[in-house]
């Protein structure tokens, strides 16, 4: 018996999806496990495999389409079965979700309508009185000015035809006087019309007296290939450009960051940290665990995870009518793909090694990037950490990723004069922008946690101690 595929949801935020790429075509056999397709969701595209046998008896969304969670992707069974009655059935059923939704769209549209048309009725009384005196005189005036448009366009052409049939009749041994000295003898109304349509006048041959150019000369000009190739590269401001689909990705990206910059009332508390120590302590550990290494951005999660330990207030989620403090500590790690930006979540960081959380990252990376993520890599995150340092950037701010409170902003390691020991001496600083949602976290919080970040990556050792 024939059976529906449907568009899977395979993320938490995902409404529809686009088929990628089909692994299978029509008449050919699946099994149980076999890769059927490549769905791009809002967060990667990602494997879909079946979970039936059956022959693929329809595709109900092509290549490069997309589709809503939940509406038929497919469709398998025996070879040769009828499915007509299914699609029919699918269609009834697609057809009468459409008409509740639009019905249910129309409703809130007339509620808007009847509530806005209330208000502006009033307003609309009062202009009818105002309207009504002024419309006979307001239809004299109208009339006048059509008649007076009429006569100014009548005189512009006319004025336009005579100076062309005017200097088209002057002296011909003038006209031959002035070609001889080199110049391009034309008539103004053919340079004007020459200049708007980007030809060059020197090209158009004139068949006017002495070969003076006129109009019907540069209305009748054919360019030849390389006339109008140099013709369009003189054109001065031309514009062009390149267009793209929006992904579903790039779609939930701005979806949902608008919704947290215009939602979420944001501030943003800097910090300038010393990393000599850092940078000596990361030095020392890659010596001693040689061939693994960690980065600075290992020991930032580190940190990060350990002094949220310490103040529990930063490590919540806004949940509209509650707040979540969460016990447990999972940090996103923004990576950046070609199609926009993903976090994979690095679980119980403050139990891991900065080995293990290097391990993590490098793979969860390189799984963003050949698009091999699933759900479960980039759910569950309590707090995020977005680092732009290896761009050269020294100090941005960061957009809180919901329903996190926070999100911290890395920048690059600067050498830079310090004073140590009353000494000016060379050292090395970097600054980190913390972006607080002002529902959950208040400014001393976000600062003592800040506070404390500072002390583990200015103090490593204690993170090893602790």
């Amino acid at each position: 018996m024939a059976e529906v595929v449907r568009m899977p949801k395979l993320s938490d935020t995902m409404e529809e999806g686009v088929v990628a790429e089909w692994h299978k075509k029509v008449g050919d056999n699946v099994e149980s496990g076999d890769l059927l397709a490549e769905i791009e969701t809002d967060k990667a595209t990602m494997e879909f495999e079946s979970f039936q046998d059956g022959v693929l008896l329809h595709i109900g969304v092509e290549k490069g389409d997309s589709a809503p969670v939940d509406s038929i992707l497919a469709i398998l069974g025996e070879k040769g079965e009828d499915i007509s009655d299914l699609l029919e059935g699918e269609g009834k059923t697609d057809s009468k979700k459409k008409e509740k939704k639009e019905d249910s769209e129309d409703k809130e549209e007339k509620e808007k309508s009847e509530s806005q048309s209330e208000d502006e009725s009033a307003e609309s009384e009062k202009d009818k009185a105002k309207n009504d005196s002024e419309k006979d005189g307001s239809e004299d005036d109208d009339s006048e000015d059509e008649e007076s448009d009429e006569k100014a366009e009548k005189s512009k052409k006319d004025t336009d035809e005579e100076s062309d049939k005017e200097s088209e009749d002057k002296s011909s041994e003038s006209t031959k006087r002035s070609s001889s000295d080199g110049r391009i003898i034309a008539s103004p109304l053919a340079k004007r019309l020459a200049s708007e349509k980007g030809i060059d006048i020197s090209e158009v041959q004139g068949s006017g007296d002495g070969g003076r150019i006129i109009k019907k000369d540069v209305e009748n000009f054919k360019p030849s290939a390389k006339t109008a190739s140099a013709a369009s590269a003189s054109v001065p401001g031309k514009e062009s450009y390149t267009e793209e689909t929006v992904s579903q990705m790039r779609k939930t990206i701005a979806k949902r960051l608008a919704e947290s910059k215009f939602t979420a009332p944001h501030f943003y508390l800097t910090m300038e940290i010393d990393m000599e120590n850092a940078m000596s302590s990361r030095k020392a550990i890659n010596e001693a665990i040689e061939p693994s290494k960690i980065s600075i951005n290992d020991m930032v999660i580190k940190a990060v995870a350990a002094a949220l330990k310490k103040n529990p207030k930063v490590n919540s989620s806004w949940l509209g009518d509650k707040i979540r403090h969460n016990e447990h500590v999972h940090i996103g790690v923004a990576v950046a793909v070609d199609e926009g930006l993903l976090v994979p979540v690095i679980r119980h960081a403050d139990q891991k090694s900065m080995v293990k959380i290097n391990e993590e990252v490098v793979d969860f990376a390189g799984k963003a990037r050949s698009k091999k993520l699933q759900p479960k890599d980039w759910e569950g995150n309590t707090f995020t950490v977005s680092n732009l340092g290896m761009y050269g950037i020294e100090e941005f701010t960061a957009i809180i990723n919901p329903p996190d409170a926070c999100i911290m902003a890395i920048g690059t390691i600067v050498e830079k004069p310090v004073v140590r020991k009353g000494q000016i001496v060379v050292g090395h600083t970097m600054k980190v922008t913390l972006s607080c949602d002002h529902r959950v976290v208040d400014g001393a919080v976000g600062s003592q946690f800040l506070n404390t970040f500072k002390r583990y990556m200015e103090n490593p050792v204690m993170m090893l101690a602790e």
